[in-house]
């Protein structure tokens, strides 16, 4: 790598998404060949995952969660393929009820407004800190970001435990 790493972080930091567009190009085709070899995706495929992998190292170095970069990036960007593609994999064998199970959260987590949906995401499936959902929400403080967690989940709750009848004739702009 021509740049030093820590100027390629701080680039990162700032938005500037060069070093990844770069690494894209430089790297698709040998991942491509990775992928077939070793998962049999095809390239459209594989060429996708690339990028949603890129994207997600890009948003740990914007947030804060990764602060240096790995000795070997290459390998650290394939070990997340490999682990978004385990994940896939384990979620296609789940027991029939708790397919089900997550179906109907997943339609429930749909009724939620926006706002809710987004401060959920942030929070469970991104891993932010209340500080970061904050300033994503545009929010005055943690606090605030932690109280509107609070309400939007207890309000996840309640659509859970009235039942399947009546939480689907709620209609989304009822709550």
């Amino acid at each position: 790598m021509a740049q030093p790493l820590a100027e390629v972080l701080t680039r990162l930091r700032v938005g500037n998404q060069n070093f990844i567009i770069n690494f894209y190009q430089q790297h698709r085709e040998h991942f491509t060949h990775w992928a077939d070899l070793n998962h049999q995706l095809p390239a459209s495929e594989a060429h996708a995952l690339l990028r949603a992998v890129l994207l997600e190292f890009y948003d740990q170095v914007a947030d804060g969660r990764l602060t240096k970069l790995p000795d070997d990036l290459r390998a650290h960007l394939y070990s997340m393929a490999y682990e978004r593609l385990a994940a896939g994999k384990s979620a296609a064998v789940l027991p029939l009820a708790e397919a089900g199970r997550r179906q109907r959260l997943l339609m429930l987590f749909g009724y939620l407004g926006a706002d809710c949906q987004k401060v959920l995401m942030y929070f469970y499936f991104r891993g932010y800190n209340f500080e970061k959902v904050a300033g994503k929400m545009g929010y005055a403080n943690a606090t605030v970001a932690r109280l509107q967690k609070s309400s939007c989940l207890r309000t996840l709750y309640e659509l859970v435990s009235r039942g399947p009848a009546q939480a689907s004739g709620a209609a989304p702009a009822d709550l």
